[in-house]
């Protein structure tokens, strides 16, 4: 019998994961596919229910619903629960486990790069910027947000001390963290943010590069962009799923060649 995994959220017709998680399947020959679904909140309980049940194998939640996954499975892996965000669900046993496969992919992505490792600058409220902020505790930590009641509600749940500046604001010397849709569709950041920095882990992908990381890279910045992002994050899901270890080229590939890049 077909396995049947998906990744859910909406919107979701830009997602590059069917694309990147069915190379990997079919490159080590597993007979599984995988599928991107719209959903509402009554339809992430659904998917859950599901994989509980063993009518799907797995799934990646996207955004909007990192934080409503957390409240929905039986049991959370690690620092997903300190994060209350989960991207990964998986059934062991009798339960659907929530992981955050991107809490571990910021970390290896950053030390692959390089990225400044003394203050950090990280932009958003949600899911994304909740696993950089664990991902990332121990740094000087600066947090920038359109609305600051959500940066206080966010650092209430965590519990992890961060400074607050205003949004807009450059922090000198930082590495930049945009964990924010800005640059899906090409927007660029607000001014003034990428020359204060020292590097730039963008979080953010689209049909081209972002104005971001093609402005860090024109600065001399160790950057990591949203599909080294992509496909580390969804290679610890891919081996979390199926116990093989995923080829990571083949994915970054199969990505590369979606975008047109």
């Amino acid at each position: 019998m077909t396995d049947r995994y998906l990744v859910v959220g909406n919107p979701i017709g830009h997602s590059l994961s069917p694309v990147i998680q069915q190379a990997a399947l079919d490159d080590l020959s597993v007979d599984a596919d995988y599928l991107a679904r719209q959903v509402d909140a009554g339809g992430l309980k659904q998917v859950v229910d599901d994989i509980r049940a063993g009518r799907l194998a797995g799934a990646n939640v996207t955004m909007p619903y990192k934080n409503l996954a957390c409240e929905l499975v039986d049991r959370v892996d690690g620092d997903a629960g300190l994060a209350r965000s989960v991207n990964t669900l998986l059934r062991t046993g009798e339960e659907v486990v929530g992981m955050s496969t991107d809490i571990p992919a910021i970390r290896a992505e950053w030390q692959r790069k390089s990225l400044p490792d003394s203050s950090v600058l990280i932009l958003g409220s949600g899911g994304a910027a909740a696993a950089a902020l664990v991902a990332l505790n121990g740094m000087e930590v600066f947090v920038s947000a359109r609305h600051v009641s959500s940066l206080e509600s966010l650092r209430r749940r965590l519990g992890i001390a961060f400074e607050i500046v205003p949004w807009a604001t450059p922090v000198p010397g930082v590495a930049l963290v945009n964990a924010t849709p800005l640059g899906m569709k090409g927007e660029s950041l607000p001014p003034g943010l990428l020359a204060a920095a020292e590097g730039l882990f963008d979080m953010a992908y689209g049909a081209l590069p972002t104005p971001a990381t093609i402005g860090a890279k024109t600065l001399g910045q160790p950057v990591v962009d949203g599909l080294d992002m992509l496909v580390a994050q969804a290679g610890l899901s891919f081996e979390a799923w199926t116990g093989y270890s995923a080829p990571l080229e083949v994915m970054r590939k199969a990505a590369q060649i979606a975008q047109g890049w």
